[in-house]
C-alpha cells in the first residue's frame, strides 16, 4: 500500500483546539454544541470549516488555517473563540478547556450526530461512551516524507516533556483520580492509541498501516490515534500528546514548542546527523511517569535508566531551543514555558485552587476565568466573594 505523503514548504502549523461547553450556573458541561455551531455558520460551513462537532455534544473544536508563526496560530484560535464567545454567553454558557471536566460525568454525555463517532460508539463500547475529554492537536510541516518516521521516532521521546506542561485532568467525575492527566489513560486505552510504533522508515510505515487495514484493525488510517503520528494528507507531524490547555498562551507555547523542535530535527537530517532513537520501554514507562506526576517526574533520561527532575529537563530544553525560537519567530511564545515552570502547570493550578479552600466547583470557574482572561489562577477565585459563582 503506497500512502502518498504531501510535503509541506516548511515548518508549517495547523492547531487544533477542543473547547468545552460550560453552564455557568450549574458549572457542568452543556450538552449544545449542535445549536451552537448551528448559529455560527461562517465558521460551521464550507469546505473548510473553523469550528466543528467532537465526539460529545459538550465540544466544540476551533481549527486554525495553515500558519506560519506561533503567534499567527495563536491570533487565528482567538478569533474564532471570540465569535463562538459572541454566541454563547447570551445562552449562560462559558468556554473552557482542561483535558476533563472537573465534575461532569461521562454518563450524562450526548454523542455528536457524526456518522463516523456513531460508528466509532459502536465499536469501541465502554472505551468511547467515556471519552468526554479534551485536548489540543498540532501540526507541523515537513518538507520530505523521508524525514517523517526519523522526526516521529525522534519526538517519541519528548511525549513525557509535551503531558507534564501541559497535565490538566487531575479530576474525572468529580474525584480525584490521584493523577496528573486521567486523559492520557481514558484516551490511551483505545486499541490504535498510545506512543507511535518505532518504525524503520517510511516504507515500513506503508506496510504497517496495510497490515491493520488487511486484518480489519482500521478502516483508514485516520483511525491510529498515536500520541504523535504522521499526517500524510496535511504533509504534517500531528502532535497529540498535549492534555487540555486552558489559555491561548499556553496554546502559543505549544505550538512554540512543537515547531521548534520539529525544525530543529529536519535540519539535523539536512546536516546529515542519525537522529535519536529512544527505546520503546522509555518512552512508555517516561508517558507512565508524566501521566502520574506531572512536572514533579523523574524522567528517563537514557537507554541506561538514568533520571533528571522533569523541570531541569525542561529548563534545559527550553534554553537549547531559544536560537531556533528566534529564527522562527517564536521566542515569545516559547518563554511562557518558564511561567508555567514557575507558577505551575494546569493540574498544579487546579489542586492550588482546592489547598486555598476551594470546591471542584470554583475550579471550573477558574478555567472559564483562564481562557476568557489569558492568565493562570492559581488560587480560589471566589474567596471571600459569598458565593460560589464567577
Amino acid at each position: 500500500m503506497a500512502i502518498e505523503f504531501n510535503p509541506s514548504r516548511g515548518a508549517t502549523l495547523g492547531v487544533e483546539w477542543e473547547l468545552q461547553l460550560v453552564d455557568r450556573h450549574t458549572r457542568q458541561l452543556r450538552q449544545d454544541a449542535k445549536e451552537v455551531l448551528a448559529a455560527v455558520p461562517e465558521l460551521s460551513e464550507g469546505r473548510r470549516p473553523k469550528a466543528m462537532h467532537e465526539l460529545m455534544q459538550s465540544q466544540i473544536e476551533i481549527v486554525t488555517d495553515v500558519c506560519n508563526t506561533a503567534g499567527e496560530a495563536v491570533h487565528d484560535l482567538k478569533r474564532s473563540l471570540q465569535r463562538l464567545q459572541e454566541v454563547v454567553e447570551p445562552r449562560g454558557t462559558g468556554l473552557a478547556c482542561t483535558g476533563t471536566h472537573a465534575i461532569s460525568d461521562w454518563r450524562d454525555a450526548v454523542y455528536a450526530p457524526v456518522q463516523r463517532y456513531a460508528e466509532l460508539v459502536e465499536e469501541m463500547q465502554w472505551l468511547a461512551w467515556r471519552i468526554q475529554t479534551f485536548g489540543v492537536h498540532v501540526h507541523v510541516g515537513v518538507t520530505d516524507r523521508e524525514k517523517v518516521i526519523p522526526i516521529v521516532n525522534a519526538l517519541a521521546a519528548h511525549l513525557p516533556h509535551f503531558l507534564a506542561l501541559t497535565s490538566s485532568s487531575p479530576y474525572w467525575g468529580g474525584q480525584d483520580t490521584g493523577l496528573s492527566s486521567s486523559r492520557a489513560i481514558v484516551f490511551g486505552a483505545l486499541p490504535t492509541a498510545g506512543p507511535p510504533h518505532l518504525l524503520a522508515d517510511w516504507a515500513e510505515f506503508e506496510e504497517y498501516m496495510s497490515t491493520l487495514l488487511r486484518a480489519g484493525t482500521i478502516r483508514s488510517i485516520k483511525e491510529v490515534w498515536w500520541d504523535i503520528r504522521p499526517h500524510p494528507d496535511f504533509g504534517t507531524i500531528e502532535v497529540r500528546m498535549f492534555d487540555g490547555i486552558p489559555t491561548p498562551r499556553e496554546v502559543g507555547m505549544v505550538v512554540a514548542l512543537s515547531q521548534c523542535l520539529v525544525h530543529q530535527l529536519d535540519q539535523q537530517i539536512d546536516r546529515g546527523y542519525k537522529l535519536p532513537h529512544p527505546a520503546a520501554w522509555v518512552v512508555r514507562d517516561n508517558k507512565w511517569r508524566a501521566t502520574r506526576y506531572g512536572l514533579d517526574a523523574d524522567v528517563i533520561t537514557d537507554d541506561h535508566g538514568s533520571t533528571a527532575p522533569m523541570r531541569d529537563v525542561l529548563y534545559e530544553l527550553q534554553r537549547e531551543l531559544e536560537p531556533v525560537a528566534e529564527r522562527l519567530g517564536c521566542a515569545e511564545e516559547l518563554a511562557v514555558m518558564t511561567d508555567v515552570l514557575e507558577q505551575g502547570s494546569s493540574c498544579e493550578r487546579q489542586r492550588a485552587i482546592l489547598a486555598d479552600g476551594g470546591t471542584l466547583e470554583d475550579i471550573v470557574d477558574a478555567t472559564l476565568i483562564e481562557l476568557a482572561e489569558d492568565r493562570f489562577v492559581t488560587s480560589n477565585p471566589n474567596r471571600g466573594s459569598g458565593h460560589s459563582s464567577a
